[in-house]
C-alpha cells in the first residue's frame, strides 16, 4: 500500500505541478543564443550556437542536422555540418519583423541513437496579439452556464482515506454532482485536522486521466487543498485502469462534440472547476476570502479560465497554459495545445469548430481575469508554444508576474515548482 501511495504521489508532482525535468543523456546537443535572456528587438539578428558534448567534452566529427524558423511552422532553412573543432558552431538565423519566436532545432545521430537540442529566440513577445476573436455573446454564454450550474445540488460524498491521513491532515476521496443531475466530479480533499478557518487551493489537472494523491504538504501548513479530475471518474483507482482509459474513450476527448458550443466536452470541464469552488467555499473551515487556483498545461489553462469565470478566486498560479490562441495556425503561426487546427488536422478546419473554439479559448477568459496572478513557462515548449501563451498573458489587465525559465520545454525545474508554490502560500498568509 505504501509503494502504491508513493507512486501516486510521484504522479502528482510530475503531471500536476509540472512535467519533470528530462533525464540527462550521455550525448548532449547544446544550443544557445548570443543574448543570455534569449530575447531580441524586432529587426535584431539572432545568432545560435551549436555544440555536441560527451562527458562534458566536445565531440569531433559528428554530423549535425539543423533547421530554424518560426516555431511549429515549416522551417525557413534546413542544413547539415560536421563538427571539426572544439569550438561551438555559430548559425546566424536572421530576425523577425513581427513579434514572435524563432527556433533552431539541432540533431545528431551517434551509435544509431538520435540526440536533439534546441533554443528559441523571442522577438518582443510582449507585443504578441491574439488571433482568436471574442464572440459577441461570450459573457452571456458563460453567465447562463453558471446560472444553470447553481441549480444543480452539490450532493457531496466524502470518503475518508485513513491510509493517506497524517497527524495533521485528513484526506478524503471527494465526489460531487457536476454540471447536470447524475454527472459527477471526483477529487482528493486534504483538510487540516485542527479546528479553525483556512485558505484553500484548487489544483486543476493537466491533460489525460490518472489517479491523484492530494496536496498533503500544503494542507499540513494550514491550507485546505483539493485536487480534481475532470472526466467524471473516481481518482483513487489502480493506475492501470487509467492507462486503459487513456487508450480508450478518453483519447482525443478535446475534440468531442466540438461542432456545438453547448455540447463541447470542455463545457463540463470548465463547470467542474467552478463546482469544485462551490464545494470549497461552502466548507465551514474555509476562511471566506482566500481561494487560489493552480495547475500546469491543461491545468494552466484551467487556472486562468476558472479565475476568469469565478470572482471568488483571489489568486492564480499558471504553468505553461494550454488551450490558448488555438486558431493561430489559421494565420500561419503556432497555436496552443491540443493543436486542433494544425496542418495535420485539416478535417478540424470547419467553421463550426473554429467558432466553438473561441468560446473555450484561454485568451478570451484571460480578458476577464481580475485576480493577482503568477505565470511561468519556457521558450522551448513544443507542446504549449510560447507564441500561443503570450497572447493570453498579454491581455490580462490584473496585477501579474511572468517568471521565465527560457530553456525549459514542457517541463519544470524543481526550483520553478518551489518558486510558484512559495508564491501561493505566502499570498494565502502561510
Amino acid at each position: 500500500m505504501k509503494k502504491s501511495f508513493l507512486a501516486v504521489l510521484a504522479l502528482f508532482f510530475i503531471q500536476i505541478l509540472g512535467f519533470s525535468q528530462p533525464a540527462s543523456q550521455i550525448i548532449k546537443v547544446i544550443v544557445g543564443l548570443n543574448h543570455p535572456d534569449w530575447q531580441y528587438k524586432l529587426g535584431e539578428n539572432a545568432a545560435f550556437t551549436i555544440q555536441v558534448l560527451q562527458n562534458g567534452s566536445p565531440v569531433i566529427g559528428a554530423e549535425v542536422a539543423y533547421q530554424y524558423g518560426p516555431e511549429k511552422i515549416e522551417p525557413t532553412k534546413t542544413s547539415v555540418f560536421e563538427t571539426t573543432s572544439a569550438n561551438a558552431v555559430i548559425i546566424n538565423a536572421g530576425t523577425l519583423k513581427e513579434p514572435g519566436f524563432l527556433r533552431l532545432i539541432a540533431t545528431v545521430k551517434i551509435n544509431e541513437k538520435e540526440y536533439k537540442g534546441m533554443a528559441t529566440a523571442g522577438f518582443e513577445p510582449e507585443k504578441l496579439e491574439p488571433v482568436v476573436e471574442l464572440p459577441n455573446d461570450f459573457n452571456d454564454f458563460w453567465n447562463k452556464a453558471i446560472i444553470d450550474l447553481a441549480k444543480i445540488p452539490l450532493d457531496t460524498k466524502m470518503t475518508l482515506m485513513p491510509e493517506r491521513c497524517t497527524e495533521k491532515v485528513n484526506v478524503y476521496h471527494l465526489n460531487l454532482q457536476n454540471y447536470k443531475v447524475g454527472a459527477r466530479l471526483y477529487g482528493i480533499l486534504c483538510m487540516p485536522k485542527k479546528d479553525g478557518k483556512y485558505p484553500a487551493i484548487l489544483h486543476v489537472p493537466g491533460a489525460g486521466i490518472r489517479p491523484y494523491a492530494g496536496d498533503i504538504k500544503n494542507a499540513e501548513l494550514g491550507i485546505i487543498t483539493l485536487q480534481i479530475g475532470i472526466h467524471g471518474i473516481p481518482v483513487n483507482m489502480d493506475a492501470g485502469i487509467y492507462s486503459d482509459l487513456n487508450a480508450g474513450w478518453t483519447s482525443q476527448y478535446w475534440t468531442f462534440n466540438m461542432d456545438d458550443k453547448d455540447k463541447y466536452y470542455y463545457k463540463r470541464v470548465y463547470m467542474g472547476c467552478l463546482r469544485a469552488n462551490d464545494f470549497l467555499t461552502s466548507l465551514p473551515q474555509f476562511d471566506g476570502q482566500n481561494l487560489a487556483v493552480t495547475g500546469g498545461s491543461q491545468g494552466g489553462a484551467l487556472s486562468i479560465i476558472t479565475a476568469g469565470l469565478d470572482k471568488r478566486v483571489k489568486y492564480l498560479a499558471s504553468f505553461y497554459p494550454a488551450l490558448s490562441d488555438m486558431v493561430g495556425y489559421t494565420k500561419n503561426r503556432a497555436g496552443g495545445w491540443p493543436h486542433i487546427f494544425d496542418k495535420s488536422n485539416t478535417a478540424n478546419l470547419t467553421e463550426a469548430k473554429i467558432k466553438t473554439s473561441a468560446y473555450y479559448d484561454v485568451v478570451n477568459f484571460a480578458k476577464n481575469v481580475s485576480q493577482t496572478g503568477i505565470y511561468t513557462w519556457g521558450f522551448n515548449d513544443e507542446t504549449c508554444p510560447p507564441t500561443s501563451m503570450y497572447p493570453a498573458y498579454n491581455v490580462v489587465k490584473a496585477p501579474k508576474e511572468l517568471v521565465l525559465f527560457q530553456e525549459t520545454g514542457h517541463w519544470t525545474y524543481p526550483e520553478e515548482n518551489e518558486l510558484m508554490n512559495d508564491w501561493l502560500i505566502k499570498k494565502l498568509g502561510k
